[in-house]
């Protein structure tokens, strides 16, 4: 999986360990890992979830300081409404 460059350091500490992905097919499996920048992160679990969906806890876990803030890093692939569906991959640093 692919991250923000601003997000790299955040991942490596542990603060960050959910990301939202709008993608038509899953692009990550769960027990997967993923080189991220200087570490390797494992899926934990991956759902199909609705952007009206995604509680205010998994907005900080995704390391944006509100809602509109993560739309508009998710919306990179395309645009989001309260409806659209986005992939919710939960994750971990390895080791």
């Amino acid at each position: 999986m692919e991250f923000s460059r601003e997000l790299l350091d955040d991942i490596a500490a542990g603060d960050i360990g959910v990301s939202f992905r709008l993608w038509r097919r899953p692009h990550a499996k769960v027990g997967g890992r993923y080189g991220v920048g200087r570490v390797e992160t494992e899926v934990d679990s991956m759902e199909l979830i609705r952007f009206a969906d995604i509680s205010e806890a998994d907005v900080r876990r995704a390391g944006e300081h509100d809602r509109e803030a993560l739309r508009r890093r998710a919306a990179h692939a395309g645009p989001i409404s309260d409806e659209t569906l986005l992939f919710r991959i939960a994750f971990h640093v390895v080791g």
